[in-house]
């Protein structure tokens, strides 16, 4: 009997973010790998189908409110998790009222459960703020995990710190990197002009820290322009930043949708330059396709990033750089990007592959 795993996510396609985009990744190939894979996500919008079926995949929509915010409060994501009959339930990110609700409900259910912390940034100052608190409520729940997940080395230790976890208890499995192979790729030439910023429109993803530093980068290069990747509330204030700086002819905000991988390839091939300003990644699976890619990435050196510094993956500038050094590091990498070669990063197969050897010890220690 293949084994009942219940993958439980705030969101999920077709809603655009890392989170959806990697429990899509290892849903559709743990189920290729004989699992019977459910996921159980929030509809905020109240316009999604309840249940539907996406590369046999059976996913399972409830009610969330507010409609307009990332609380994600689902009541009936306890009911869900109690009544399914799932031999393990696997719940990604931490932040909204999703995860405690899944693992109240699994402890009480006596199901096994292991939690993917994918601990990213806010935008809200007092959201950050209420972290140390929420860690605090959170942590007799995490102490009963049968397995905690980081995506990157580092969460390991602050994890540890921060929620007082044994180490043993925490995994690291790192987002997969690859999309898929495309034959236009090897005749696509790069467009020496065009920088991608790809990314949720959130305060803290920094993208208007790049459109601030556009002017300056006009001057010495007047063909650059600027294509933003992402949806999301900030950006209404993105475009007016644009207008005010007069550089709104030279910006384009517009989405690939999460199902067509083929033309986001395509589409960030084309980049001379990638860039991530962001104040907090953990594992970005978006620097990680680029590099994938080979194109030459810029992002702040701060948590995940500064990992993938080290390796010589990116290039990294500090955080609080004023837009004249962002203008400046964004000039001096599309004279001289980085170039990589040999580049071996973690597949979303080896991700599915050493998560259901996750789930195989878990339930035979169980």
């Amino acid at each position: 009997m293949p084994l009942r795993l219940l993958l439980v996510t705030p969101r999920y396609i077709p809603y655009v973010g890392g989170v959806e985009n990697h429990v899509y990744q290892i849903a559709r190939r743990l189920q290729c790998m004989g699992v019977d894979v459910s996921v159980l996500t929030t509809d905020p919008s109240g316009q999604l189908p309840p249940c539907e079926q996406l590369d046999g995949v059976k996913i399972h929509r409830v009610c969330a409110w507010p409609a307009n915010r990332d609380y994600f409060f689902a009541p009936d994501v306890y009911r869900v998790v109690r009544r399914g009959g799932w031999d393990l339930v696997h719940i990604q990110s931490y932040h909204t009222l999703v995860a405690p609700l899944a693992m109240s409900a699994a402890r009480r259910a006596g199901l096994p459960y292991i939690v993917t912390f994918h601990r990213g940034g806010h935008s809200s100052w007092f959201r950050r703020k209420l972290r140390g608190i929420q860690h605090l409520l959170l942590r007799p729940l995490l102490r009963h995990a049968a397995r905690l997940v980081a995506t990157a080395q580092f969460e390991i230790d602050l994890f540890c710190r921060e929620l007082h976890l044994a180490d043993r208890q925490i995994v690291c499995i790192p987002n997969g990197s690859d999309l898929p192979e495309v034959p236009q790729l090897s005749s696509t030439a790069a467009d020496g002009s065009l920088i991608a910023a790809i990314g949720r429109l959130e305060r803290y993803k920094g993208h208007q820290r790049l459109i601030a530093a556009l002017p300056k980068i006009l001057i010495q290069r007047p063909d650059v322009r600027l294509w933003i990747a992402g949806t999301g509330p900030y950006e209404p204030e993105l475009r007016r930043l644009a207008h005010r700086l007069g550089v709104a002819d030279r910006m384009d905000i517009h989405v690939i949708p999460p199902l067509d991988r083929e033309r986001m390839a395509i589409e960030v091939s084309k980049a001379a330059l990638v860039v991530l300003l962001s104040d907090y990644e953990s594992h970005p699976i978006a620097v990680l396709e680029a590099i994938a890619l080979k194109r030459s990435v810029l992002v702040t050196d701060i948590a995940g990033l500064h990992e993938l510094a080290q390796q010589g993956l990116v290039r990294a500038i500090p955080v609080h750089s004023t837009t004249d050094q962002i203008a400046s590091a964004v000039l001096e990498q599309l004279r001289h990007p980085l170039e990589l070669s040999d580049v071996h990063l973690p597949t979303w197969d080896e991700c599915a592959a050493q998560l259901l050897a996750l789930y195989q010890d878990v339930l035979q220690s169980s």
